[in-house]
C-alpha cells in the first residue's frame, strides 16, 4: 500500500504492508470558492459580537496578533485583507504583534515573508520577547500565584484583534482563540507555570478538549482580563486552503471553529495498533522536533502499550540546538529520569512541557525518528534514529505475531484519532 505522508514542504511516498496497514486521516474538506470574500463576511457578521467596524475604538489604539513561522495560518492573506477592513484606523494606533510565545523572534526577513513586505514596510510589527520583563504588564495571578505576564502592547490597546488558525492540539483542546494572547504574547515565566506538571497531567489537558481542562480554562481567564478583543481565526484543509472563517467573540467564535474541525479531524479505530507510523502535518510543523511532539502525541492515543511509534518529521532547523528542551532531555539520563526531576518541588524550565510528553510517551511506547537530524543528536536525547521507515516496519512486523497491525496518520496531529470503547 503507497501511503504519502506529509514532510517538509512536499510528501514522503511510503510502501506499507498490505492487509495489515489502515490509513487514518481528517475527512476531506474542500477550501472555500473565495476566501478574500469570506473573510469579510466573516468581519461583517461575526458571531457573538458586533461587525468589527463598529467595535473600533474612535482614536484608540489596535493591537492585531499573528501566529508565528511554526503555524500554518495563511498570514500573508489574512492580514493584508483584514487591514484593508481597518482601512480607517491611523497607522500610528496599529502595532502588529508577533505571536511568538516562547518561540525564537521572527528575523526582518521572515516577517516581510509572514505578512507580505507591503504591510512590514507600512506598519510596525513586534515579536513577543518572553525573557524581557519591560515587555509585559502583569494581570493578576494564575491559580498557582505566578503573575500572569502579558504584552504590554497587547494590554494597552483598546482592542485585540487575535489571528490565527484553528487545529486540534495535543494538550489545549484547539490552538487558535485565546492562545493567541497566552501563551502566545505572554512571558516565558506565566507560560511555564500553565504548562507545568499541574496542568499537563490531568487527562482532560488533551486532544479536542475546552471546557473541563484546567490548562485550557486558565488561559481563558487571563485572555479575558485583557480586554476587549476581536477573533479572527480560519481552519485549513490539508492544501492549506481556507475551508471555514471564524470571527467575533473569542470564545463563542473558536468554539464554533473548534467543532468544525472536530467533525473532520476525530476518526475513531476499533482497537489500538502494534505500530504507528505519524507525521507532524509537514512545513512549517515540522521545522524542529519540539513542534513533532505533536505528531508523536497523535500517535500515542493509538499505540498498543510497549508498541512503537514512528514520526517522519523534516526538522530543518533540528530539535533546534541548544534549545531548553534540547538542554533538558540532554541532561537526563532517560524518560523516567527526567520525569523524576521534573516532579521535584520547585523545578521549573523553559519547554519542560513538551519535554514532559514526550517523556510520558516514551514510558509506554518506543519512539523512532526519520528526519534530516544526525542520529548522533536524537541518541543524545534518548530518540531512536529511524534511517527508513519502510525497513524498519518490516522488521517491526517480522518480530510480531501475524495479527500485528500498523497505523498511519499522514497528517500526523492534524487527525485526532481515538478508540471508540472510549
Amino acid at each position: 500500500m503507497r501511503v504519502e505522508l506529509a514532510y517538509g514542504r512536499g510528501h514522503l511516498a511510503v510502501e506499507m504492508p498490505d492487509g495489515r496497514t489502515t490509513v487514518i486521516a481528517p475527512a476531506p474538506v474542500p477550501g472555500l470558492a473565495d476566501e478574500e470574500a469570506a473573510v469579510r463576511q466573516a468581519l461583517e457578521h461575526p458571531i457573538g459580537s458586533d461587525p468589527l467596524r463598529q467595535r473600533l475604538p474612535r482614536d484608540g489604539r489596535v493591537c492585531v496578533l499573528f501566529t508565528d513561522a511554526t503555524r500554518a495560518t495563511p498570514n500573508e492573506r489574512l492580514i493584508p485583507w483584514l487591514l484593508e477592513h481597518l482601512e480607517g484606523v491611523p497607522t500610528d494606533n496599529l502595532v502588529l504583534l508577533n505571536e511568538t510565545g516562547t518561540h525564537r523572534p521572527a528575523p526582518r526577513e521572515e516577517l516581510e515573508r509572514l505578512l507580505t513586505p507591503a504591510v512590514a514596510a507600512r506598519y510596525r510589527v513586534v515579536n513577543n520577547e518572553p525573557d524581557n520583563p519591560a515587555a509585559f504588564v502583569p494581570l493578576g495571578m494564575l491559580r498557582d500565584g505566578t503573575p500572569a505576564l502579558i504584552n504590554r502592547h497587547v494590554v494597552d490597546a483598546d482592542l485585540r484583534i487575535v489571528t490565527g488558525f484553528i487545529e486540534p492540539h495535543f494538550f489545549a483542546g484547539f490552538s487558535g482563540g485565546v492562545k493567541g494572547i497566552i501563551p502566545g504574547a505572554a512571558a516565558l515565566s506565566t507560560v511555564t507555570s500553565n504548562h507545568g506538571p499541574r496542568n499537563l497531567s490531568d487527562p482532560n489537558a488533551t486532544f479536542g478538549v475546552t471546557e473541563g481542562n484546567p490548562l485550557w480554562e486558565e488561559l481563558r481567564e487571563v485572555a479575558l482580563r485583557a480586554g476587549p478583543s476581536f477573533l479572527v481565526n480560519v481552519t485549513l484543509n490539508e492544501a492549506r486552503q481556507i475551508t471555514g472563517v471564524f470571527a467575533g467573540d473569542m470564545i463563542e467564535a473558536h468554539r464554533a471553529g473548534g467543532e468544525f474541525v472536530r467533525r473532520s479531524a476525530m476518526q475513531a479505530v476499533e482497537a489500538p495498533f502494534d505500530i504507528v507510523v505519524t507525521t507532524n502535518s509537514g512545513y512549517p510543523l515540522d521545522l524542529n522536533l519540539y513542534q513533532g511532539v505533536k505528531g508523536i502525541s497523535a500517535a500515542a492515543r493509538i499505540v498498543k502499550p510497549g508498541g512503537t511509534i514512528l514520526l517522519a518529521s523534516e526538522c530543518r532547523e533540528g530539535v533546534p540546538s541548544g534549545s531548553p528542551m534540547d538542554r533538558l532531555l540532554r541532561s537526563a539520563a532517560g524518560p523516567e529520569a527526567l520525569l523524576a526531576q521534573l516532579n521535584q518541588p520547585g523545578f521549573s524550565h523553559p519547554e519542560q512541557w513538551q519535554a514532559q510528553i514526550l517523556a510520558q510517551i516514551q514510558c509506554r511506547a518506543e519512539v523512532r525518528v526519520f528526519s534530516s537530524l544526525p542520529p548522533e543528536v536524537l541518541r543524545a536525547i534518548h530518540l531512536e534514529p529511524c534511517a527508513d521507515l519502510e525497513t524498519d516496519v518490516r522488521q517491526l512486523l517480522a518480530g510480531l505475531p501475524a495479527s500485528a497491525r500498523v497505523a498511519v496518520l499522514p497528517q500526523g496531529p492534524l487527525t485526532i484519532p481515538y478508540l471508540a470503547s472510549s
